[in-house]
């Protein structure tokens, strides 16, 4: 059986939450335990959460502060094994065949074979951390395929054999719930729900990610996104837009733009669809008004 990874100088939630953090990532205390348990116990970590929520971003973190590469398998619809396992390098096989003449070729040797993301993170589980991000967007199918791996951290190649990795390799899954995921994959993983952070968490994150922007401009613009979330959108502004916004309305601002002006010019950085827009538009400079006040 595969050991458990390492996770050396982690020894309790509160670590993680302290190295994240050094990491520029804020972690509340279930995602902090809910990530140390994963760790620890060598199982997939699987987080669900709206979209924009920092998903994505925790498995980034958690990478560096393993010191691990990131591989990304990003899923979609139709993706199959060949593209998350292993893929033979076919012209460069046929051109060793046109090369060798009558001499014998290994044409399975190491020379031709395409590692993909899993493949990848078994052959090197001690230096990477294997992110399979939006698993929801994959078939049922696909996640059926997935289901061997997570349990074993195996992967069968019909003309080498069975690869098993020396280690369980750190694996972080995200979905965004677009739909259920089979009961079978959650087994396998230490489960967390992501939700947008609490105002004051937010802005807090305003201000590590953007050093530029006032904790008095940061709280207008976690209030704006807020209360914006709270509209029947059809893309609310996540936490990465709630950065971006404070940012541009900050870049804005010190080329002259007051501060009611400087939010409504930059709204494109916080909403990214013009249906939105246009809903939003007719009590924006309003509401702008009253969180720059």
């Amino acid at each position: 059986m595969p050991v458990r990874p390492s996770i050396a100088g982690i020894d309790s939630p509160d670590r993680l939450a302290e190295v994240l953090r050094d990491a520029q990532y804020i972690a509340d205390e279930g995602l902090s335990t809910a990530g140390y348990l994963a760790l620890a116990l060598g199982k997939p970590l699987l987080l669900e959460g709206a979209p924009g929520v920092g998903k994505t971003e925790a498995a980034k973190a958690i990478a560096s502060v393993l010191g691990r590469g990131l591989v990304r398998l990003q899923c979609y619809e139709g993706i199959d094994a060949s593209a998350a396992m292993y893929e033979w390098n076919f012209p460069r096989q046929m051109l060793a065949i046109r090369q060798a003449g009558e001499d014998f070729i290994n044409l399975y040797g190491d020379e031709y074979l395409i590692a993909r993301p899993m493949l990848q993170a078994l052959q090197n589980p001690r230096q990477t951390v294997l992110l399979i991000d939006e698993i929801d967007r994959a078939d049922p199918e696909f996640e059926a395929f997935l289901l061997e791996f997570l349990s074993d951290f195996t992967l069968s190649i019909p003309e080498r054999g069975t690869l098993r990795a020396e280690e369980h390799p750190v694996v972080v899954l995200t979905s965004n719930r677009t739909r259920e995921l089979h009961e079978a994959l959650r087994r396998r993983c230490v489960y967390h729900w992501i939700d947008y952070p609490a105002p004051a968490l937010e802005a807090q994150i305003v201000m590590m990610r953007a050093s530029t922007v006032a904790e008095r401009t940061a709280a207008a613009v976690v209030a704006a996104v807020n209360r914006l979330r709270a509209e029947p959108l059809a893309k609310p502004p996540g936490v990465a837009e709630t950065v971006e916004w404070a940012e541009a309305a900050t870049l804005l601002n010190a080329q002259g733009a007051a501060w009611p002006t400087a939010f409504a010019r930059a709204i494109g950085v916080a909403l990214k669809d013009q249906d939105d827009v246009s809903y939003v538009a007719p009590g924006l400079d309003a509401l702008l008004a009253e969180v720059a006040a």
